[in-house]
């Protein structure tokens, strides 16, 4: 295969799909990805205070998400409610009133959210997820020739989805996690209206998108397992959210959209086959700490795509430990394919520049020079 006619979209959606390609694709998804604490880091150890890591690196392009609004709209308005020396409490726009350190560093402790009782959905419905055709078309901020332009100079796949939106992910945001998990019990009639509510918003748009461009990816963000696997039983996940993602599956089909992935942190060994059933074949990123490990999905589920799954933590120690993940990856490739080497999750400030870059070239020569099998 000449390499010269796939581009580096096409390359990434044949390698998940598990489909011929000249080599794997580089530095994408959220395995790439790092903490601000750690880009500060970084600069001061490279000496470079403009250091741009993809292009040290080599990054190779990924996915390109059209600008369409998919939550809330309007926005809630933003809004500083108290501010210390080193913490802030605001709410977003989203509607989410949460407490962030101000250098970052740190996930956010959530304070509050947008849906307490069943008359707040209907209200928030009626006022900012609306279903009309004219509050669809108001939604759609992209410049569609400037879109195509961008499409042909960097030759990215197009994604639409993608964080924060998700059939439970979302769901969690509006009301909150514990307040979800006590309403599917409490208020299942509006969970499950909440669900596909935003499951037909999503497909309206996207409809708007796929008359505009070929869609190659929907990626759905959940986050909806932790150490001890999935927040809801996977009964609960076939009655509540499946019927979304069969919607989400027929609108693939129908439209020739070629990957349907799902982001969620923690154990996924319970939602893996379910949603597997249900259209989705691509996962990420199978955070080891939570008992991942990628070969075990690869000999189970030999049809799945996966992305990343390296034990970011191996960065903070020392490169003997790194072998280790870059040979993970190596096995992944030659066991199989229809796998994109990264990390399992953002890279954390205790990951030192030498390490990463020592992980990133191997990694790199990895997938330039390893035929996927």
């Amino acid at each position: 295969m000449n390499k010269d006619l796939l581009t580096p979209g096409e390359r990434l959606v044949r390698c998940l799909a598990g489909e011929d390609v000249d080599r794997v694709p580089f530095g994408v998804g959220i395995g790439w990805g790092l903490w601000g604490e750690t880009m500060e880091r970084w600069q001061r150890e490279s000496g470079q205070p403009d250091l741009n890591v993809a292009e040290a690196l080599g990054y190779e392009p990924g996915f390109a998400n059209p600008a369409i609004e998919s939550g809330p709209f309007p926005h809630f308005e933003p809004v500083v409610l108290e501010k210390t020396e080193d913490m802030v409490v605001s709410r977003d726009w989203r509607g989410i009133t949460m407490r962030n350190r101000l250098d970052g560093g740190s996930m956010p402790e959530f304070l509050g959210y947008p849906v307490k009782t069943p008359n707040d959905w209907e209200r928030l419905k009626a006022e900012r997820y609306k279903l009309d055709a004219d509050a669809i078309d108001k939604r759609i901020a992209e410049d569609w020739e400037l879109f195509r332009a961008r499409l042909r100079k960097t030759g990215e796949a197009v994604q639409v989805g993608a964080f924060p939106w998700g059939v439970f992910g979302t769901a969690r945001d509006l009301l909150g996690a514990e307040e979800l998990l006590v309403a599917f019990y409490t208020e299942p009639d509006m969970i499950k209206d909440i669900m596909s509510h935003l499951t037909s918003l999503w497909l309206l748009l996207w409809e708007r998108v796929a008359d505009q461009v070929q869609i190659d990816h929907i990626h759905i963000w959940e986050d909806m397992s932790g150490k001890q696997g999935s927040l809801i039983s996977p009964d609960m996940v076939e009655t509540f959210m499946m019927p979304c993602y069969d919607r989400i599956a027929d609108f693939a089909k129908a439209r020739g959209v070629r990957l349907i992935s799902v982001d969620t942190d923690g154990d996924c060994q319970e939602l893996v086959p379910v949603m597997m059933r249900h259209g989705v074949n691509t996962f990420f990123p199978f955070e080891v700490q939570a008992g991942n490990d990628i070969r075990e999905y690869r000999r189970q589920y030999p049809n799945l795509g996966i992305l990343g799954g390296l034990d970011k933590n191996a960065l903070a120690r020392d490169k003997a430990a790194i072998d280790i993940e870059i040979e993970k990856a190596r096995w992944m490739l030659e066991n199989g394919g229809r796998y994109i080497p990264g990390f399992d999750h953002l890279i954390p400030p205790d990951a030192s520049w030498e390490n990463f870059r020592y992980a990133a070239e191997n990694l790199r020569e990895l997938c330039f020079t390893t035929e996927p099998v």
